[in-house]
């Protein structure tokens, strides 16, 4: 086998496991939606997902200043909404109505929920240390939905520059439960 240098800027795409998901907000009674691959779980219980989000989004806003959300984590049939929404600004345009998404009211966060998606989960930040240095939240899993219909969900999942993986054959291990 012969490795050759990588670029450092591809490195994400190497590493990036999770599915690309849709991050929603809500803030001044506008609700917004934005793609979010740069997560990660935490912790097992409670729930806790890091993610990062670019001060340069309009989400960014709305996080730090409800320090609430919804993650929404779509299926491959939803590529071309989620591509588009990552290609366009909440700050310009209703990405819901723009994109043929649904909102629907959360139970625990006002951020809502997208009625498309696979699975849902409602969060509250609970540490933002690291969020002026790295934009870093530390989200706390307060509520999770699941579309019980859906049993094998093909997931996106970002390689970069445009480039998703979706998900396909699953494998089961022997695994010692804890």
């Amino acid at each position: 086998m012969t490795k050759r240098a990588y670029p450092l800027g591809k490195v994400y795409g190497l590493l990036e496991p999770g599915p690309v998901v849709l991050l929603t907000t809500a803030h001044k009674g506008r609700p917004n939606l934005m793609p979010m691959s740069w997560h990660t779980m935490m912790e097992f219980t409670p729930p806790l997902v890091g993610c990062i989000v670019s001060g340069h989004n309009f989400s960014f806003e709305a996080l730090v200043a409800t320090r609430e959300c919804g993650i929404n984590i779509p299926t491959v049939e939803l590529a071309a909404q989620v591509v588009g929404c990552g290609n366009t600004c909440g700050r310009r345009i209703d990405k819901w109505q723009r994109f043929g998404l649904t909102p629907v009211p959360g139970k625990v966060v006002a951020a809502p929920l997208v009625a498309e998606c696979y699975a849902s989960l409602e969060c509250k930040v609970v540490d933002t240390r690291l969020m002026n240095r790295y934009n870093f939240f530390v989200l706390e899993v307060k509520k999770a939905w699941v579309d019980t219909a859906c049993k094998a969900p093909q997931t996106l999942h970002h390689r970069g520059r445009g480039a998703f993986a979706v998900t396909g054959r699953t494998i089961k291990l022997p695994s010692k439960k804890k």
